[in-house]
């Protein structure tokens, strides 16, 4: 039963399995090849009765581990057959039932949820992540760019996108440890105000804003984005959405309706689906790593800025950027495996190594990108051409014309 059940998950590519009394069995041919090692049977009546949520489970947990090609392998074989998995309709249906009790996020809720992924250990982000902390997608301009030139190339794009004059406020929604907004402050001479839930956030921010200099032009808060206040001429908000949580959407984009002048702009930097419909079940990442989160589709969230009035400037899709972005979060957290192992544990590492490579497979052979989605109140407030973001001799003189003469002429 089980083998048949492999012959039919297995319609591309090659998995080898190895038993644990030595024995092999193949399913499958051709590429890609994928070599899995079983610590006991037992193992595959555990897959088989959740496969989504069993998979991870069981690598954290040591009941089995790569062979040749490592967990890329495996995870490139797994999306290569991903049409052929699906989940056992009980779990399924489990799922579907307590869908929106995991996504409705109130403030509560919400603070543990952020507390539970960002406040595990500064020292672990630290040690992977670029100078400015940047825990979102790099932007690869070039190819032979580095992680930390790419985060500071996305950096760069965003500040382009939000149009920044000297004196203007900005609000970052999700702030992080404080990259994007001291990079604003720094390079463009704007007052920022950051907003995080993140106690281990909210305490390195601040500390840095001190250190640069720059406390006078930077204000972090420990405060949920529903209860703030105040107008701004430039909203921001990186790899917060993802957190939000559906049955939230609607107020999220009110509130940055809300807090956005007449003439502001606003950038909402996002994981999203590309062309897939929703799901409707709980994943190993929602349950391990990022409880309460939720990857929209466009059809998800559009509605909801229809609904605010609001006009859709622009929509960027980024495709690739993040996988080369996981890729090398990965490649640095190999580095320094043994000093987390000691640190958080065995199991830990496990998790996280399956975290990072398992999402850089998701966006090189799934169906995730990154969405940027500028939103304006009025549609002559941004530049009718991208030529703003790609040029920067133009930079000075793009600022110089006013938005009301650029759009005159459409």
């Amino acid at each position: 039963m089980k083998s048949s059940l492999f012959e039919r998950f297995i319609s591309r590519g090659t998995l080898v399995l190895h038993h644990a009394d030595g024995q092999q069995a193949r399913y499958g041919s051709g590429e890609p090849v994928a070599h899995v090692h079983l610590r006991n049977r037992k193992v595959i009546t555990r897959l088989m009765a959740d496969p989504e949520m069993a998979f991870g489970e069981a690598y954290m947990d040591g009941d089995w581990w790569p062979g040749e090609g490592g967990l890329q392998a495996v995870f490139q074989l797994y999306f290569a057959n991903a049409n052929n998995f699906e989940s056992n309709r009980l779990v399924d249906l489990a799922r579907r039932a307590f869908r929106g009790v995991s996504e409705m996020n109130n403030r509560m809720r919400s603070e543990r949820n952020v507390q539970h992924h960002y406040d595990i250990d500064n020292e672990l982000f630290q040690r992977f992540l670029d100078p400015e902390m940047q825990y979102s997608c790099g932007y690869f301009e070039r190819d032979d760019m580095s992680l930390d030139e790419a985060q500071r190339a996305k950096l760069a794009h965003i500040g382009r996108k939000l149009l920044l004059e000297p004196g203007q406020k900005v609000l970052d929604i999700g702030c992080g440890w404080g990259g994007m907004a001291l990079f604003l402050a720094r390079e463009y001479d704007v007052d920022v105000v950051g907003l995080t839930l993140s106690n281990d956030q909210y305490d390195h921010a601040r500390k840095r804003a001190e250190a640069l200099g720059l406390s006078h032009r930077v204000t972090f808060l420990k405060e949920d984005y529903r209860e703030h206040q105040g107008r701004y001429d430039a909203i921001v908000s990186v790899g917060m959405f993802e957190h939000v949580g559906r049955p939230q959407y609607q107020t999220f984009f009110d509130q940055v309706a809300r807090l956005l002048k007449p003439d502001g702009r606003s950038l909402i930097h996002f994981i999203a689906r590309n062309g897939v419909p929703p799901r409707d079940s709980r994943t190993w990442i929602q349950k391990y790593i990022f409880p309460g989160g939720y990857i929209p589709s466009l059809s998800d969230f559009a509605p909801c800025i229809e609904k605010t009035g609001m006009c859709l400037s622009d929509l960027e899709v980024w495709r690739l950027h993040y996988a080369r972005t996981l890729a090398a979060w990965n490649e640095r957290f190999q580095a320094q495996r043994d000093v987390f192992r000691e640190r958080l544990g065995e199991r830990f590492c496990r998790m996280w190594e399956f975290y990072l490579l398992g999402c850089e497979a998701i966006f090189r052979y799934g169906d995730l990108v990154v969405y940027h989605v500028q939103l304006a109140h009025q549609n002559d407030i941004v530049p009718l051409t991208r030529d703003y973001l790609y040029r920067e001799d133009e930079q000075d003189e793009t600022a110089a014309v006013a938005p009301h003469s650029m759009s005159a002429a459409g």
